[in-house]
Parts: C-alpha cells; sequence; structure tokens
C-alpha cells in the first residue's frame, strides 16, 4: 500500500503522525501551562502526557482508575527483548539459510511497506545490524528497570501502558521496512565512515543513558547502597549539570545513531527520530517543569532536553 502524496508507505505515515501527536502535545502544554488553565479537558490532556513524579495533579477519583505502577516500564522492554529478538532470529535464517519469513509477516510488512518483496531477495547486513543493536538497547533497559533504577509509587496511564507496549512492536516491523524499502542499507563489505559513526555514537549514548539512570537511582539510596528513600531529589553530577534529562537526551542520540547505521539515507527512519525527538522533548520539559518548580536553588542555566539548546 502507497500513499499518494509524497509516496510514502503507511509506515512512514503512521510515524509522521506520531510526531505530529507529540508535536502538538508539547504545544499544547505550554500554551496551557501559561495560561494556568483548569478545565476539564486540560485536566485530562494532562492526566495523558504526565507519568511517574510529573504526575502531581489533582485529579477526579475516576481518572485514577487508569492508573497503572510506573514500574511496569520493564514490561515494555521484555516485550522489545522477546519480539526483536525473534524478529533478528527469522531475519539472519533468511540471510544465512534462506528461510523465508512466516507468511503472516510476510503480509503485515506488505501492508506497512507497501512493497512486496521477492523470495529471491536477500536483507540487507544492515538491517539486521540496527536489529541486534535495538535488542541489546532493550535488554539494557530491561537490566536497568530490574537491578539498577529504584520505582517509588509512581504511576502511569494505562494508554500510556498500552501504548508502550505496541511501540516496540511496532518499531521492530519498522526496521524491517526500512530493509523493504531498500533506501540507506548496506552490507558489511559497503560499511562507510557513516555507519562506524553510528556505532561510536550508539556506544557514547548507551554509557550517557546508563550514567544518568545511575546518578537517577544513587539520589534514592545511602552510601551502603540500600534504599534511603523513595523521594525525588535534585538530580546533580554527569549531564544533570548541563541537562535535567540527560537520558532522555541520550535516547534521541541511540535513535540518531541507528540512522547513521542504516546509511543515513532512509525517510523511513528519520521520522522515528522525529517521533523520538518530540517525544522525549515533552517528557523532559514536563521533568524541567517540576525540578524548576520544586527547588528554588535549581540552576537557572539548565535546559531541559538538549545541552544549551532546549
Amino acid at each position: 500500500m502507497s500513499w499518494s502524496f509524497l509516496n510514502w508507505s503507511l509506515v512512514d505515515v503512521l510515524w509522521f503522525f506520531l510526531a505530529l501527536a507529540f508535536l502538538l502535545a508539547y504545544c499544547i502544554h505550554k500554551i496551557s501551562a501559561k495560561n494556568n488553565e483548569s478545565k476539564d479537558f486540560f485536566v485530562l490532556f494532562q492526566d495523558l502526557i504526565r507519568y511517574g513524579k510529573t504526575k502531581s495533579l489533582k485529579r477526579a477519583n475516576w481518572l485514577r482508575l487508569f492508573d497503572v505502577p510506573k514500574r511496569w516500564f520493564w514490561h515494555f522492554y521484555i516485550v522489545s527483548v522477546c519480539w526483536n529478538g525473534f524478529l533478528l532470529f527469522v531475519n539472519l535464517n533468511l540471510i544465512y539459510h534462506r528461510q523465508s519469513y512466516p507468511s503472516w509477516l510476510i503480509a503485515i510488512l506488505d501492508v506497512l511497506s507497501g512493497v512486496p518483496r521477492p523470495d529471491s531477495q536477500v536483507p540487507q547486513l544492515s538491517t539486521a545490524l540496527v536489529q541486534l543493536l535495538v535488542w541489546l538497547h532493550s535488554l539494557r533497559r530491561l537490566l536497568e528497570c530490574l537491578f539498577v533504577s529504584i520505582f517509588s509509587d509512581g504511576v502511569m496511564h494505562v494508554v500510556q501502558y498500552l501504548f508502550g507496549l505496541g511501540y516496540y512492536i511496532t518499531l521492530g516491523l519498522t526496521v524491517l521496512c526500512v530493509d523493504r524499502i531498500g533506501k540507506g542499507t548496506a552490507s558489511l563489505s559497503q560499511v562507510d565512515w557513516l555507519q562506524v559513526t553510528g556505532f561510536v555514537l550508539f556506544i557514547c549514548a548507551s554509557l550517557l543513558q546508563h550514567q544518568s539512570i545511575v546518578l537517577l537511582a544513587g539520589l534514592r539510596t545511602g552510601k551502603s547502597g540500600a534504599v534511603e528513600t523513595f523521594a525525588h531529589r535534585m538530580p546533580k553530577g554527569g549531564c544533570f549539570q548541563l541537562v535535567s534529562c540527560p537520558h532522555y537526551f541520550a535516547e534521541l542520540l541511540i535513535y540518531v545513531s541507528l540512522g547513521f547505521v542504516f546509511g543515513g539515507l532512509s525517510l523511513t527512519w528519520w521520522l522515528v527520530v522525529l517521533y523520538v525527538f518530540f517525544n522525549q522533548a515533552l517528557a523532559g520539559q514536563l521533568s524541567h517543569e517540576l525540578y524548576v518548580s520544586k527547588y528554588q536553588s535549581y540552576p537557572k542555566d539548565r535546559k531541559a532536553f538538549i545541552p544549551f539548546v532546549l
């Protein structure tokens, strides 16, 4: 299925509208916060975009019925590890053993990409490399959720929870769609400086994100490592000196790095990056506003999301 305008595939349109939705949410939040709106629509809107420590809203009791624990974040990553591990497995089977994808997977990819794949076409190895990096990223985040992060009794909306579960499923399918569309992929024999840059950036961004998560967890533990409090404290150290949410900035860099591994020319993947940018910008802005309002000594020059910029 191909969309006539701009000749975009269905998966392109999906990520574009997701990016547009979060851009709109960001703008609505800024307007509603500036005007200090308290109408029911804005309360419902804020309830849908906030989670964890930022969900400090005066809400009707019926809205609390849709709360689920924020600590369920690990569910997202176990789904991703299993699903994207499976897709990597079937892709490697096609590359090295010429075993075709399951028919149901072929049907889904046909619809999303609008490009049927001939049985003789072998996937690009760069696609498998991106799949591997997505799987490693998900595995690291799963381990961090289980063994590093210290979750309080914070909550998220059930819509956010369901969205998160579907997100990594769609992401894995998108990686395969990029391969089908055939823009910006390359085999290992054609690895260039841009793809090497992508690998280096992926490693650096992953280390930055891990360091930030360790620092956040450290705010709730004592010198012995035992949990002392579940209260939210002012973050400091590392890249927290520059931005309120360096782990969100690192998330964006990770997706940018995958775009480089693809060769830098995939429109589909840069639409994914655009979505991640607006998604993380909104989450970062909410956290930044909380810190600024809660701590009088919070550094005035610290940005929310991107150092020196946003």
